[in-house]
């Protein structure tokens, strides 16, 4: 219907101007006329408006009319007997003929050229489609945003419904459809094209041409483009078929690059296997050689064993199975969370009870620091699995812990912000440099300082602190302690109760 009326309105439009022409060039003739200057002048003025007519108006249609109504109305205003139809020269029989042939085709050369250069803005238009489409599908960054570029620049181009099968795994997905659709989304169509593969080609069916996505033999999709009556000319197709070669290539492209990241995230996770396990077999040798050490000195020679000595070997031997209680809970956390199905058993939690049972199981060097907590005045509650975040604090408490001097202070600060629950972990020690700072977050970085009981570290525990604040939704950010030091402070989502 809206078509229908955008053309009845276009013959209205065109015959208008006709009309208006007709007036302009026989007023401006009746002058020439007055001022007794030659028929010939106002031939070629009739000439003249024929060919101007031609460059605005849409139909040839009225460019002949224009022609026609230009020779009667030249017989009757200019020739003699004025205002009649009738001629008593013989001439101007020929005159008449030669102004109707001449305005034809004065009206045909402007049409062509009015056609030409429609012709020329169509390629240029067309070419900066595909130029445009090369340079967003180089940008792409996944299939999907490959297909809907795709999908709207040949929608620009053909001014048409645009619909694209994703093909994957030896099957079509769900089509990525852009602009208007005028029949139904899928027909069996699709099938026969994707049948006939590569060399499918441009194959129309039922007003919708279909065309495969390709490189070489390999089918990357199949697009749809619904033309309902209108015919694509050979420069549109060959534009439809280098946007979709671009398409393939890009998509190429994309799947090179997923299975290069896929082989260096497999060659990074092996050589983290790798790493752990050589740290692993050589940070355990010390503990494990001291405990040996101390039991069998115990079970030789308990009796000659002062107590003083006694107790320093068991709590030798406390303090090494400690360590490697702890190593082992930030090995079992470590591989939870890089499981696939990782399950998180969220509940909403007190943070303050969750703070001091963290405290409970620290090392036992707390006693040679100043613990202080700094609670918030209203009790704060948070949605987390508080098994892990547990360790988390045990791990950052142990850091700074490890890190600072006996008689050091670590305060630990809570408070509520922006539905959010912010954990800070601070101490008074010899801080961390700006340069550490970019690591001290990655598996197995340990800086250049010594521990306190000068074993080494894994460097583990920022690194799974890290991984479960983040699967939990958080943020986990060093920065340094005024005046000095270093402060940890990790975000968890607040719960909801106590939140109002």
């Amino acid at each position: 219907m809206n078509k229908f009326l955008l053309s009845h309105q276009s013959i209205i439009s065109d015959l208008g101007m006709t009309f208006l022409m007709l007036v302009i060039v026989s007023g401006i003739a009746s002058l020439f006329y007055r001022l007794n200057l030659a028929d010939a002048t106002i031939i070629l003025l009739y000439l003249l408006g024929a060919m101007v007519l031609a460059l605005f108006i849409k139909r040839r249609v009225f460019g002949i009319l224009f022609s026609l109504v230009s020779v009667l109305t030249f017989n009757y205003l200019f020739t003699y007997p004025r205002f009649t139809f009738h001629s008593y020269d013989r001439n101007h029989l020929a005159t008449f003929l030669i102004l109707f042939i001449a305005s034809l085709l004065a009206s045909a050369l402007a049409a062509k050229l009015k056609e030409s250069a429609r012709a020329s803005r169509q390629d240029a238009y067309s070419t900066q489609i595909l130029l445009n489409a090369s340079q967003q599908l180089a940008k792409a960054k996944d299939a999907k945003q490959a297909y809907y570029c795709a999908a709207m620049q040949l929608n620009k181009l053909t001014e048409a419904g645009i619909l694209i099968y994703p093909y994957s795994q030896d099957q079509l997905k769900e089509p990525i459809v852009y602009g208007m659709l005028t029949q139904e989304m899928y027909d069996q169509n699709v099938e026969k094209v994707l049948k006939k593969g590569a060399y499918a080609g441009l194959v129309d069916f039922s007003n919708r041409v279909y065309v495969p996505i390709h490189l070489d033999d390999k089918i990357f999709g199949i697009a749809g483009i619904e033309i309902e009556k209108k015919k694509l000319g050979t420069l549109e197709e060959n534009i439809i078929l280098s946007i979709l070669g671009e398409t393939s290539m890009a998509l190429e492209n994309l799947e090179s690059l997923m299975a290069k990241q896929k082989a260096d995230m497999k060659a990074e996770k092996e050589r983290l296997r790798f790493d752990l396990l050589r740290m692993i077999s050589h940070d355990l040798r010390t503990p494990l050689t001291s405990i040996y050490g101390n039991a069998q000195n115990l079970l030789q020679a308990e009796d000659s064993i002062d107590p003083a000595n006694k107790k320093q070997i068991y709590t030798d031997i406390y303090e090494d199975s400690k360590w490697l209680i702890d190593l082992v809970e930030n090995l079992l956390a470590i591989t939870r969370l890089d499981q696939d199905n990782l399950d998180l058993h969220f509940e909403e939690e007190i943070v303050e009870d969750v703070i001091e049972e963290a405290i409970a199981r620290v090392d036992s060097h707390k006693r040679e620091h100043v613990i202080e907590i700094e609670e918030s005045e209203e009790i704060l509650t948070a949605r987390m699995d508080a098994r892990l975040i547990v360790q988390v604090l045990v791990n950052l408490i142990n850091n700074a812990i490890k890190y600072t001097p006996s008689g050091s202070h670590i305060h630990i600060q809570t408070q509520k912000k922006e539905g959010w629950v912010l954990v800070s972990v601070g101490d008074d020690g010899p801080g961390i440099s700006d340069a550490m700072k970019e690591h001290v977050f990655e598996m197995f970085y340990t800086g250049n300082k010594a521990v306190m009981d000068s074993r080494r570290s894994l460097g583990l525990g920022l690194a799974l602190c890290k991984s479960v604040i983040e699967a939990h939704g958080g943020t986990l950010s060093v920065k340094d302690n005024i005046p000095h030091g270093a402060v940890f402070t990790f975000s968890l989502p607040t719960g909801g109760i106590h939140n109002e």
